[in-house]
């Protein structure tokens, strides 16, 4: 394939994709700007139960990114027995994982809640922690969703998973006001809507798989034992862990982040908050590029065909263009952002600044990430998650000096830190093999 044509397969692969994540996180938008209208510290609440819930996703990230990698390279190499493997991996680390995850972040909701708000102990701690009490059991929903997306994808359809998330969306727009407002549910209303949205959005999904023979048939005859199972889910884990462990990390230093902001005030938490879920809109568009680079990388090679460098080249080039558009409109348009959130005073003012101050991290983020989906598609996100894990570690490091200076300094933390993960990737994408041997 020509580089015109790996950029269009990475266009029509990652728009899809790109929809369906705007679609999350227009769901929390949505909460938020409802949500905002309890007040600052309902805001805060929630602010840092999603970056939770978010972080929670890089854990079933193993079945999901797994499944979608393993799927697509059985996909081209044309391999049926390979695709049922890949479908059973994935949803036996979902039954091993859900359990765990949904029942003891429910038991210990309340801990969760004071560690993550830096142990604030007013109205807030109650609010996150009436949130935590519906959205970590409902988060099996999340899971399951996660999986049925990993199996379309890996099947080259990325389309449906964006459907069924814009239906998600909608029911969470319907939903929102009704019970956070008209019912008087508060933030336990947001989680509410958030739970039944997803559920019949995953309900939907089911049906689709059913119908769409996207599982592949196994035939009367055919059974497996419950050591293939564990081989199946074996695979699956090894190929996703470390995508999941360099997303749990990176949110994990996104949540952390949150404690060192609140040593700054309670207005610069509300204000990181707002303008974090604003930023997704962006971000989310560089994360689509990476699933589409992992996607296309992963199918080629399955096909016989090692077209990585090209592959990441044309990531790059879209990945950068997007970031530093981002960064611009950010830049333009920080206090209308604010105000559609709802946010005055202090906390609009704080979140506009930060939003201004943001965008060279944005560029160096969207480079780092599109190079990602070459490393995950090809099986060399170990690296990449090593990478991750010291950039973040050397993020928090300076953020917490730096945090004298207010949410700029955090700006100038993440940035830096961002600058050094960049060079680090980008020597290791150097080193990648030419085609014809292994490797990354």
């Amino acid at each position: 394939m020509s580089a015109a044509e790996h950029r269009h397969r990475l266009v029509s692969l990652a728009l899809p994709v790109y929809f369906e994540l705007l679609a999350g996180v227009m769901a929390g938008i949505i909460n938020m700007v409802w949500v905002a209208r309890l007040g600052g510290q309902a805001v805060a609440a929630v602010a840092v139960a999603t970056n939770v819930e978010n972080l929670l996703l890089g854990v079933i990230l193993v079945a999901g990114s797994g499944t979608t990698v393993l799927a697509a390279r059985a996909r081209g190499a044309g391999d049926p027995v390979a695709l049922r493997s890949a479908v059973r991996g994935g949803w036996a680390l979902w039954a091993l994982v859900t359990p765990v995850v949904a029942i003891g972040g429910y038991l210990c909701r309340e801990p969760l809640a004071q560690l993550v708000l830096g142990g604030d102990e007013g109205r807030s701690l109650a609010l996150a922690t009436g949130y935590f009490s519906i959205a970590l059991p409902g988060i099996a929903v999340f899971f399951a969703t996660n999986v049925v997306d990993g199996v379309l994808k890996g099947a080259g359809d990325t389309r449906t998973p964006m459907k069924l998330s814009l239906l998600a969306n909608g029911l969470i727009l319907v939903l929102d006001p009704l019970l956070i407002l008209g019912l008087g549910l508060g933030v336990r209303g947001a989680a509410i809507s958030t739970v039944l949205g997803r559920t019949a959005a995953l309900g939907c999904g089911f049906l689709t798989l059913l119908r769409s023979g996207a599982l592949p048939q196994t035939g009367g005859g055919t059974s497996f034992r419950i050591k293939e199972l564990g081989t199946d889910a074996r695979r699956t884990a090894s190929t996703g862990l470390p995508m999941s462990a360099d997303f749990v990390v990176r949110m994990a230093g996104a949540l952390a982040l949150v404690a060192v902001v609140a040593r700054v005030g309670v207005s610069d938490v509300a204000a990181y908050g707002i303008a974090a879920k604003a930023m997704y809109v962006a971000t989310m568009a560089f994360y689509a590029v990476r699933q589409a680079a992992a996607i296309h990388t992963a199918h080629q090679l399955g096909a016989g065909h090692d077209e990585r460098r090209t592959i990441g080249r044309q990531a790059l080039l879209l990945a950068g263009t997007l970031g530093l558009a981002a960064a611009l409109a950010l830049l333009a348009t920080g206090p209308w952002i604010m105000r559609i959130f709802g946010a005055g005073g202090e906390v609009a003012e704080a979140g506009t600044l930060y939003l201004r101050c943001v965008g060279p991290y944005l560029v160096l983020l969207a480079c780092f990430i599109a190079l990602g989906g070459v490393f995950e598609g090809s099986g060399g996100s170990p690296a990449l998650a090593r990478i991750t894990s010291c950039g973040v570690a050397l993020q928090l490091a300076l953020a917490y000096p730096l945090s004298g200076w207010g949410l700029p300094g955090i700006c100038a933390a993440m940035a830096l830190s961002m600058a050094l993960q960049c060079g680090a990737v980008a020597r290791t994408y150097r080193h990648t093999k030419q085609p014809g041997t292994a490797g990354v």
